[in-house]
Order: C-alpha cells, then sequence, then structure tokens
C-alpha cells in the first residue's frame, strides 16, 4: 500500500469515527431530550392532580360546630319581693264631721272591733233628732187614719156614707202609713251614718299610720284615717317569668331571706294567677309566711327562693344553632361521615344565648353554628370545634372574685 491509500485509509477511518461519535453524542441528546419530557409530563400530571385536590378540598366548606349541653334537672330561681300583711286596709271615714278623740297610735295592737277614733257631727245628730219627731208625728195621724177608716167601714156597713168617701179614707190611711215607711227609712240612714262616725278596726292587727289628729275635718272618702296591716302573717306577691311559669304549683315551699336578718324563712305558695301577663310576660304568685312572734315587718325586702324541678330532660344548644325552616325549627348537624344533615326538633323555653331542647338533639350531636342558606343535606364539610364558655361558671368565677357575701343563687330575668 502506497503512501496516497494510506492517507486516505486513514482519513476513512477517522471519517467513520467522527460520524459514530456525532451518532453516539446525538443517541445521548435525544435520550437526554426524552428523559426530560417525560420528567416533565410527570410532574404536569403531578401538579394537575394537585390543583384539582387543592380546588376540592376549596369547595368543601369549613362550619364551625359545637354540642349541647345536658340542661340541669333542677334550677333555683331566685326573685325580689316586698313583704306584706297577710291582710292591709287603709279606712277612710264615711261621715263628715270633725275627729273629737283617737285611741290608737302607729305600732299598737289592736283587735277586730276596737274603737281608733271618733267623729263627732252636730248636723247629723239634729237631723236625727228632727226625724224622730217627724216620725212621732207621723204616728200621731197614721192612729188618727186608722181610727177614721174603721168608723168609714161600719158606716158604710150600714149605707150611712156613700162609697167614694169610705175610699179616701182608706187612701189617707194607707198614704200615712208610707209616710212612716220614709221616716223610718230616712231614720235608719241617719242613725247608720252615727255609727260611721265610730272608726273600728276591721281585723286584728297593727296599726302602720295615722293620718288624723283631734281637730282635723273629715269628708266622705277624704283624707285617709288610718291604715292597718295584719302581722300574724305575711305574704309576698311577685311575678314568675313566663319560661319558668309552668313549674311551679300550689302549696310548694320556698326560701325567703330578708335583708339584715341572717335567718331563713320557710313560706308556701299559696295563689298562682290562671293567666300570664302580657305586659310583663308573668305570672303572678303569692307567697304566704307565718310570722307568730311579730319578727318580720311588712315593707321589708325579701328574695324568695324557688326551687324548679324540670319535668322532661333537655339539650341546651346555642341560639346561634337554631334554624327555622318552614316555620318548623330545625339544626344542622354534621354527621360521623363529615356531611349536612337537617334535623328537626322540638323547643322548650328561650333564655336568650341558650334554647332548651326538650326532643331531637343528644349531647353527642355536632351542631352547625350559624349555618349557612347555602348548605344542602349530604353535603361534605369540614367541621371547626369552637368551645362555648359556661355562663353560669363565668358569672360564678366574676363572683368569687368580688368580696365576700352571703351565697345565693343567680338571679333569673323574665324574657319572652
Amino acid at each position: 500500500m502506497n503512501h496516497i491509500e494510506k492517507n486516505l485509509f486513514a482519513e476513512q477511518h477517522t471519517h467513520h469515527h467522527t460520524l459514530r461519535k456525532a451518532v453516539g453524542l446525538s443517541a445521548i441528546l435525544v435520550l437526554i431530550l426524552l428523559v426530560a419530557g417525560g420528567l416533565r409530563y410527570t410532574s404536569n400530571i403531578h401538579e394537575a392532580k394537585a390543583l384539582e385536590q387543592q380546588t376540592q378540598r376549596n369547595l368543601i366548606r369549613t362550619v364551625n360546630i359545637a354540642h349541647a349541653k345536658a340542661d340541669k334537672p333542677q334550677n333555683t330561681l331566685v326573685l325580689p319581693a316586698s313583704l306584706r300583711g297577710y291582710s292591709e286596709s287603709i279606712l277612710y271615714a264615711r261621715s263628715n264631721g270633725y275627729i273629737s278623740a283617737w285611741y290608737k297610735n302607729i305600732g299598737d295592737s289592736v283587735q277586730r272591733g276596737d274603737l281608733l277614733a271618733k267623729i263627732e257631727a252636730p248636723e247629723q245628730t239634729q237631723e236625727l233628732a228632727q226625724a224622730q219627731a217627724a216620725r212621732e208625728q207621723v204616728k200621731t195621724r197614721l192612729a188618727l187614719t186608722k181610727s177614721t177608716q174603721e168608723r168609714w167601714e161600719i158606716l158604710r156597713q150600714h149605707d150611712s156614707v156613700p162609697q167614694q168617701e169610705l175610699e179616701e179614707k182608706r187612701s189617707n190611711y194607707q198614704q200615712t202609713q208610707a209616710e212612716l215607711a220614709v221616716v223610718d227609712a230616712n231614720i235608719q240612714r241617719l242613725q247608720q251614718l252615727e255609727s260611721f262616725r265610730r272608726i273600728t278596726a276591721p281585723f286584728s292587727g297593727v296599726v302602720t299610720r295615722r293620718s288624723v289628729d283631734i281637730g282635723d275635718l273629715i269628708a266622705v272618702n277624704g283624707k285617709e284615717l288610718f291604715a292597718l296591716a295584719q302581722t300574724d302573717k305575711l305574704r309576698l306577691s311577685l311575678g314568675i317569668p313566663q319560661i319558668y311559669a309552668g313549674d311551679i304549683k300550689v302549696s310548694q315551699e320556698v326560701n325567703i331571706s330578708i335583708s339584715g336578718v341572717r335567718e331563713k324563712f320557710q313560706g308556701k305558695i299559696e295563689h298562682i294567677a290562671g293567666a300570664i301577663d302580657p305586659i310583663t310576660r308573668s305570672r303572678q304568685i303569692e307567697v304566704v309566711l307565718d310570722n307568730p312572734e311579730h319578727k318580720l315587718i311588712p315593707g321589708a325586702y325579701a328574695e324568695v327562693s324557688i326551687h324548679l324541678t324540670k319535668p322532661i330532660p333537655a339539650q341546651m344548644i346555642p341560639a346561634s344553632a337554631l334554624l327555622i325552616k318552614q316555620d318548623e325549627p330545625y339544626v344542622v348537624v354534621v354527621d360521623k361521615q363529615k356531611k349536612i344533615q337537617f334535623r328537626p326538633i322540638k323547643i322548650g323555653r328561650d333564655l336568650g344565648k341558650n334554647i332548651e331542647v326538650i326532643a331531637g338533639v343528644s349531647p353527642d350531636d355536632a351542631l352547625v353554628l350559624s349555618p349557612s342558606e347555602l348548605l344542602e343535606a349530604g353535603e361534605k364539610v369540614i367541621p371547626k370545634l369552637i368551645v362555648l364558655k359556661d355562663s353560669e361558671n363565668k358569672d360564678k368565677d366574676s363572683k368569687d372574685k368580688k368580696e365576700e357575701k352571703p351565697s345565693s343563687v343567680t338571679s333569673a330575668r323574665g324574657k319572652s
């Protein structure tokens, strides 16, 4: 092989080697591009799935939930009241005149019928004397007309007088009888007015006010004379809020605390109103308290504690969980699969922030707070538990931080 052929062979060999190297590099580049494309494609698929999942998560609503709490079977209602005498009366005059004497002062004990004061009325005394004198005159004329009629009856039997004259004599006698009846009625009226001049106690009790003195001019139903109160028994009138109106009973015992008195007292509910006052939305009751030793004074401030027992077990739910749909009460519940359910309930009392539910809710139910109108039955949601503070415990804690005071139960106010 000559030198030229050797050079040509070397160039061909170099060319083939360069070509194989270029083909190898191209294959590697293509492989790299394919791998990069596959990775990009896989990354796009993963991102698309992640975006879809995120979108699905964003479409699921997040709702605030809370659980119902079992209501206490017993509750104590504390209401303010004022002590009153079992019987109280303000005495007024039923006869005109002036006070000539009074016999009982404030704080004096009296028995029924005791004389409290006297009223002098000279004009009425003169009227009574005049009426009695007029009666004597009428009695004299009555006797004369009676004897005249009897004589005319005899004469008429013998046909000595006409029938017309006999009828006139009979008429005179009947007219005189009527006049005597009028005079007697007037005398009875004046005698009764005279009895009214004696002011007596209508029942046994204590004089709480005396508003007259000797010489005071008195008119009928004008100035107040005396005020009496029966203190061996006392009564308290108070209004029970509508939400508790059905839980009280006649003869139910209550505890009574008197301001300034350490001793506690017990009374009984004697009367319960048959209707609720539409203005105050309360039901009036009367509590009777025995006071044989007269320790308690009418007019004193008192607090009445009434223990109430609920006949039906109930659950307390936040007012924000209540939903009214087609005039029916509902709650929105999140079940164990985190799906929405609409459940009808039967409510009891409206306590403002809380609602008493007597049917349809259990403590395990997750209740949606302030449910949206867009929620649908069966919709999946993300529940977020909200822990609600117990208002009673909060009030108790705030009370404990204050100065020490006699223990009492939180007073209830009527809400409608």
